[in-house]
């Protein structure tokens, strides 16, 4: 049963939207109505006829917003039928009951897919698997949580960590070149674990008037990935307005510092980690023209919170203030982020600033990686002799030395040097990816697979492991395989055409009733990345 228009009260409320008119709707019954819409949310089709509310919409609800239903008038009633957009559109629970576990959980797994589809990800696994460790390291130390944290590294240079909805947790490789020890990394990431695990985000849906996961997705990511990304996600949601309703209010913030100090601390680090790493970030307002909103900019009044932060510090036990750093591996990932993603320019100075430090080794490596970067193949090559002289058995050197010469200098050495990175780190799942290259290219396709597969197991969206994967399946005759992995790579570049290409192919070849189950498990995938193409 609905509700006629002629059961509710208007009222004509002064100019606002850029000197639009409004129109608020209420019940005559006394009853809240449920929404706030923007502007570009009502903008539809004359409707003709009476006009019916469904009833839920002026049911009461612990939920509910009292601000009342607002209708955009471009002329008189003209666009009453953007309340069709609200009737067609999936309805969310922040409208019409709470924001659950389970609604939480899958709008945190689409914006994360979002993502992926906006953004460049670091597939490293030196570097994914160290910003996994810290989350776990930390997540060990919390109370329960109903969530599978996930975590990603986006190569940009913004200063900038985000968390979203159902445990998403996103770290820019700026940020890890800013900061100068493991603990404020730490506690940059303990501080986002706690906007998780208080429902932060969460809680704003509720409280806000987003009327579809895809208003939802669209305002997040106007909140937290912003410039080109950001803007297209949106232009088809309709939630440019939204952003702002899901961010962080103060009170959410100081929350999470405290929360965030405690998590860091219970973990083991040092607790001025978290005060450093709001130092570092507020000394950076030049980064504010970022396309990226930076910490600085999404996380205000951040000079004012690290002196709450360095009172609340002084109140710990002195054996927990007086913790000391420790950054051996944090300097390693820091060296090869810095020479693979960092501007060549910085990277050059830094590195020759720390070969007078107990780093030297590091920093050798770094410089090579960073002149075959750059193509500067000679100084390549003589600073990777250095590196690998000045530390043998040092994996990841040996690691990015093999790299280097196989791909641009001795293939032999190369390869002896990757076959030496994976003896003596079996668990370089990049070092046995590599390897597996030399194996294919001797002929060894089905060794080659075995290994790459398992580099799967670590990277399963690398586009470039499963385009090479389809690769060494095609030379050993594995047709359908080698045709399931090139959808594969096609899917995580993106590559709509070559998706739609391959697809065909796999739906064509899939026989066997293992065959039928993969190609569902890529179809699956495929309509998750399908929303945002």
């Amino acid at each position: 049963m609905g509700h006629r228009l002629e059961h509710f009260d208007f009222e004509t409320l002064p100019p606002a939207f850029n000197g639009e008119t409004l129109l608020r709707l209420r019940p005559r019954s006394g009853q809240r109505s449920f929404a706030f819409l923007s502007p570009e949310q009502f903008q539809s089709a004359i409707v003709p006829g009476p006009f019916l509310l469904p009833a839920h919409m002026t049911a009461a609800h612990e939920h509910s917003t009292a601000r009342g239903l607002f209708l955009y008038l471009g002329g008189p009633l003209l666009f009453l039928s953007f309340l069709i957009f609200i009737f067609l559109s999936p309805a969310h629970a922040a409208i019409f009951g709470e924001f659950t576990l389970k609604d939480e959980k899958e709008l945190g797994r689409k914006f994360s897919v979002l993502v992926k589809t906006r953004m460049p990800l670091v597939q490293d696994p030196e570097v994914v698997s160290y910003i996994t460790g810290i989350v776990h390291r930390l997540t060990q130390n919390i109370p329960p949580q109903p969530y599978l944290f996930d975590t990603n590294v986006i190569r940009h240079n913004a200063v900038n960590a985000f968390a979203c909805p159902g445990g998403y947790i996103f770290v820019h490789t700026g940020l890890i070149l800013a900061v100068r020890h493991e603990s404020e990394l730490a506690g940059i990431i303990a501080h986002e674990l706690a906007h998780i695990t208080q429902r932060h985000i969460a809680r704003r849906i509720e409280q806000s008037q987003v009327v579809s996961i895809l208003s939802l997705l669209g305002a997040l990511a106007g909140a937290f990935i912003g410039g080109e990304g950001g803007t297209a996600a949106m232009a088809g949601s309709m939630a440019a307005g939204q952003a702002t309703l899901l961010s962080y209010s103060r009170s959410d913030e100081a929350e999470a510092d405290q929360l965030g100090m405690t998590y860091l601390t219970k973990a083991g680090y040092p607790p001025r980690g978290m005060v450093g790493a709001f130092e570092v970030i507020g000394r950076r307002q030049w980064l504010m023209g970022s396309s990226i909103p930076t910490y600085l900019s999404t996380h205000p009044g951040v000079m004012d919170r690290v002196r709450d932060m360095g009172t609340r510090m002084a109140q710990l036990p002195a054996e927990v203030q007086n913790r000391k750093d420790d950054d051996v591996r944090f300097l390693r990932v820091q060296t090869l982020t810095r020479a693979r993603y960092g501007t060549p320019q910085t990277a050059a100075k830094v590195f020759a600033d720390d070969l007078q430090t107990p780093n030297r080794c590091m920093a050798l490596m770094g410089q090579g990686i960073l002149s075959s970067r750059l193509n500067n193949v000679g100084e390549a090559a003589a600073a990777f002799q250095d590196a690998v002289a000045c530390d043998p058995e040092d994996a990841l050197i040996a690691r990015e030395a093999g790299r280097f010469h196989y791909t641009k200098g001795d293939r032999n050495k190369g390869v002896a040097l990757l076959r030496q990175a994976v003896a003596m780190n079996r668990k370089d799942t990049m070092a046995l990816f590599l390897y597996a290259r030399c194996l294919a290219d001797a002929g060894s396709n089905k060794q080659a697979i075995d290994y790459t597969l398992e580099v799967l197991q670590t990277v399963p969206e690398d586009a470039e492991v499963h385009s090479l994967l389809a690769h060494y399946y095609a030379a050993d005759g594995q047709i359908f395989n080698a045709n399931l992995h090139m959808a594969y790579a096609a899917l995580f570049e993106n590559n709509k055409k070559r998706v739609e290409q391959f697809f065909q192919k796999i739906k064509d070849a899939a026989k066997t009733p293992e065959e039928k189950t993969r190609l569902e498990r890529f179809i699956s995938q495929y309509k998750d990345r399908q929303e945002f193409w």
